[in-house]
């Protein structure tokens, strides 16, 4: 007879349980009959001895299935893309609206902030009335007229993996990178995709702070992905710097606004929105490879192509009407900017990405626990990048504040995550690997 004992002493000692026994734990975890402390044993008995490849494959089915499995009757691809969290990462929005102009479907299941890093559902809503929370009938209504649609997981996708991720944050078990692909990919595979690209960060500002650990994940992201049924490649890319100029939700709307429309192109977004665009145009047959992927990708950004789903996604998700033609006077603004002067003259030799992440959510434009309110307008905005040249007293950026107090806090700390050399650093390129 399965239980969750007998599971979890078959991982600790190292042997391979069955997808019927993972089948059971999953479909326990979703029901109740397993317990949190058995929910936390078998999450660092995995973490600690590890399960085989079909093993995780199993899991992520498993989970996948605890909840409702979409399927889709549309004239094209149904395809996604997820990023493992940085710091001004709004690929996303971007990316979402550039896909369904080249004629993808893309039901995009997103998050909130997680720890240091930003979330895609908060960024949207500092857009006024945007709702993240659509029902299965306007989700489906929502793909048939606009072709994508960003929201939050409904409370019956993958409910295994809501009960295990809370665990694993209490329980010191969120880095094994087989309960990480289980949680990610049973919630995409929910979402009835036939093709799935994967940005998968690394370097200071990602939970992957080294290439050999990036690779390590990208690899059992893609392999059990693919093991799952669901055409999967994985970008891994560079976060030792943020990739936009901006950190915070309105801030980073802004960005994406600006490189929608043509104000004010941000390079380093434009090129890896085309980068990932190409991988996952290439995953739906729509194009020959990703190189000719990522041409259509530019394309359908330089003509506006883009921005017009962008608007059409705004309003039909509750937000203004006209929100591509009058972004600047829709979006919030904090009451407090100012400037962070450097300290020293030289080059942007080091960035702390990541304590730049902590900074933003201690300004209240991300969560300190869970339940707390998120301020839109609050966070980091013209940032300068490793290798600029900086004189002392120069901005490393701006500062957006709900009060001096801290704006003032927010400036200490920026200053201290910039280290300032006497030489120009080798910048790294965007995408360092392609796994797939």
């Amino acid at each position: 007879m399965t239980d969750a004992r007998s599971i979890i002493v078959q991982i600790r000692d190292g042997q391979a349980p069955s997808a019927a026994d993972l089948g059971w734990f999953a479909n326990g975890l979703a029901n109740g009959t397993v317990t949190d402390a058995q929910a936390g044993a078998f999450a660092m008995a995995v973490l600690l001895r590890g399960l085989t490849d079909d093993g995780r494959v199993a899991l992520t089915r498993a989970m996948r299935d605890t909840g409702r499995v979409m399927a889709w009757d549309v004239p094209g691809p149904v395809l996604d893309k997820h990023s493992t969290g940085g710091i001004g990462d709004c690929v996303s929005l971007l990316l979402a609206p550039a896909l369904a102009a080249c004629g993808a479907y893309v039901p995009m299941i997103s998050g909130r902030g997680l720890g240091h890093t930003g979330g895609t559902l908060d960024k949207l809503e500092s857009i006024p009335g945007f709702r993240t929370g659509l029902t299965e009938d306007q989700l489906r209504a929502q793909m048939g007229t606009v072709h994508c649609a960003i929201v939050a997981a409904s409370a019956d996708l993958a409910p295994a993996d809501k009960r295990l991720y809370a665990i694993r944050d209490i329980s010191g078990t969120v880095e094994s990178i087989d309960l990480i692909c289980a949680s990610i990919l049973s919630k995409k595979l929910a979402a009835g995709l036939e093709g799935l690209v994967l940005d998968v960060k690394c370097g200071s500002g990602a939970f992957m702070k080294t290439l050999d650990r990036a690779e390590a994940l990208a690899r059992a992201l893609v392999s059990t992905a693919q093991g799952a049924g669901c055409m999967t490649t994985a970008l891994i890319t560079d976060m030792s710097q943020p990739l936009a100029t901006a950190a915070g939700n309105a801030l980073e709307v802004i960005e994406v606004m600006e490189t929608l429309t043509g104000t004010s192109v941000n390079t380093a977004l434009w090129d890896l929105t085309c980068a990932l665009g190409g991988e996952a145009l290439a995953l739906g047959g729509l194009v020959a490879d990703a190189t000719d992927g990522a041409g259509r990708i530019a394309q359908a950004l330089e003509s506006g192509a883009a921005a017009e789903v962008f608007g059409r996604m705004v309003a039909a998700q509750g937000g203004p009407s006209d929100f591509v033609e009058r972004w600047p006077d829709r979006l919030p603004a904090a009451p407090v900017v100012r400037e962070i002067p450097a300290l020293d003259d030289g080059y942007i030799a080091r960035i702390d990405t990541e304590a730049l992440g902590h900074v933003v959510v201690r300004l209240g434009g991300g969560r300190l626990r869970d339940g707390d309110r998120v301020h839109p307008a609050v966070g980091l905005s013209d940032l300068i990048g490793l290798g600029e040249e900086i004189g002392a007293g120069v901005p490393l950026g701006m500062v957006h504040a709900a009060t001096e107090e801290a704006a003032q806090a927010a400036i200490r700390a920026v200053q201290a995550a910039y280290a300032v050399g006497t030489s120009v650093p080798d910048e790294p390129p965007h995408v360092l690997k392609r796994i797939g």
